[in-house]
């Protein structure tokens, strides 16, 4: 699966319209195999992207969870973590 989709799922806040069509752009690269579709493609390629995000929003809003919501901040901070110790700490910082 594609490193950069990222559970969006269970977060304080909730999952923004642009992170859903973020994932979708890159599920859609990832199975297409195109980062940038050509001209004769970009209408299929919207069109995907378009779909993905569409069912995505649905799933988000028929998901149900006795959890507590996630600290975005607080998961991000593992993320670091975790990259550091993978990587060593000259990892470029994100934000």
């Amino acid at each position: 699966m594609c490193r950069n989709i990222r559970t969006l799922y269970n977060f304080d806040p909730p999952v923004t319209a642009e992170e859903i069509h973020a994932a979708s752009l890159q599920f859609v690269r990832k199975v297409s195999g195109f980062t940038k579709p050509s001209q004769a493609n970009r209408d299929a390629f919207d069109r995907a992207v378009h779909d993905v995000a569409h069912v995505v929003h649905h799933l988000m809003d028929a998901l149900v969870t006795s959890a507590p919501p996630r600290d975005r901040a607080v998961e991000a901070a593992k993320a670091r973590a975790r990259a550091a110790k993978r990587f060593g700490s000259s990892a470029p910082a994100r934000r």
